[in-house]
């Protein structure tokens, strides 16, 4: 997929004259500086069932790179700001390592992938913190069947409106990387088909998904403003598209992703978002303009990408010809590669090519549950991977 110049009129704003989205934005680089969140499983040592234990891990990891989400299953982890993929993954290296010792001190497990193969959303409590409890006042059912798990990475950017143009610019590739990233075939004890059911339960969300394309910031600013002001949603962090600008923390934000079982694919999957991103952002350094793809099409493709991961075929945009999801993920690759060396970042790559010969985490999930048709046995396998 390619970024094509081509010269677009500015529509009209009618949001213009609201008020802005709360914040000021914090573009004020270095470019290209990457931090990694990681949303993993609390599981019990012994039955790997899911366990509201949040609160108990929290108060061993006093540190705010450890976090609670929306279920008491769920921490978060998170790396400060790094300059490239090798930093950033010492770093989650130590903080997977420290969670890991911390669970198993309390007769707990971590695992990471997209679901857990068997849990029940039914059986799962809601964290006590008012963000989270509002959420699921305002949401009901749709918040509280959320059990998934995603991998988010952030790119700084020194510029508020090089960052609408990346995250515009970003919109066409979110179905490569959902495939490379596809992580969760089984959802409630069933295979669902899909090699990553994370996407579809998450699209019950509002305001995620592929997002709209904003002019620049102040037509961003303008336009969550109207909804600030409209009080349908307090600030733009409750935009949950799979890409958006973050102007609190001066990035833009890639949240189409699975979370990986395997540390060497996050890392690989972050240094290729890297390298796209200082692509896109070049891009506008030289005043070009980007291609209008419809937005149906590459909400198509992810769809496409969902259901059949690295195994199908995605539309090579702008063209209407298919091509093979694998051959365009290993095309894109090539192309990216030269920005990843100039960011220090391009030996993590090799994660990509290995998710392209062996398959991403939902082929290797099903691999394992062929042999004896044993969902625990999957879990114990995520469990053992997820410590590598």
């Amino acid at each position: 997929m390619r970024a094509v110049t081509r010269e677009s009129n500015s529509p009209a704003r009618p949001s213009e004259g609201y008020a802005s989205p709360c914040v000021e934005p914090r573009f004020a680089g270095p470019n290209y500086t990457i931090g990694i969140e990681e949303e993993m499983m609390i599981l019990d040592a012994g039955t790997l069932e899911l366990r509201s234990e949040i609160e108990e891990l929290l108060k061993a990891s006093p540190s705010d790179q450890v976090r609670p989400e929306l279920m008491e299953s769920v921490l978060e982890i998170a790396t400060m700001p790094q300059p490239n993929t090798a930093k950033a993954g010492e770093e989650l290296r130590g903080l997977r390592r420290h969670i890991r010792e911390t669970a198993a001190a309390q007769g707990l497990a971590i695992g990471s992938a997209g679901t857990h193969p068997f849990a029940m959303w039914e059986e799962q409590r809601i964290v006590g913190r008012s963000r989270y409890r509002d959420l699921v006042s305002d949401l009901r059912f749709v918040a509280r069947q959320e059990i998934i798990f995603g991998q988010h990475v952030h790119v700084g950017l020194d510029d508020a409106d090089k960052a609408i143009h990346v995250a515009n610019g970003m919109r066409v590739h979110l179905p490569v990387l959902l495939a490379l990233s596809a992580n969760s075939p089984f959802w409630r004890g069933h295979a669902t088909g899909l090699a990553s059911t994370r996407t579809p339960i998450f699209r019950a969300f509002p305001r995620v998904g592929i997002p709209p394309t904003y002019d620049d910031w102040d037509d961003f600013a303008a336009k969550i403003g109207f909804m600030v002001e409209s009080r349908v949603i307090e600030d733009y962090t409750y935009l949950w598209y799979d890409v958006r600008p973050h102007p609190s923390l001066g990035t833009v934000e890639i949240r189409v992703m699975d979370a990986q079982t395997r540390i060497e694919h996050t890392l690989a999957l972050a240094a290729l978002i890297q390298a796209m991103v200082k692509e896109l952002a070049e891009h506008f350094d030289a005043g070009r303009g980007l291609s209008k793809y419809p937005h149906q099409m590459i909400d198509e493709n992810k769809w496409l990408a969902a259901r059949h991961g690295l195994e199908g075929e995605l539309v090579d945009l702008p063209s209407t010809e298919r091509v093979a999801t694998r051959a365009l993920a290993a095309r894109l690759l090539e192309r990216l590669r030269d920005h990843a060396q100039d960011l220090g970042s391009a030996a993590e790559l090799e994660g990509i090519e290995d998710l392209l010969e062996r398959g991403n985490g939902a082929a290797r999930q099903r691999v394992v549950h062929e042999a004896n048709h044993d969902l625990r046995e999957v879990v114990a396998e995520i469990v053992e991977a997820t410590g590598v």
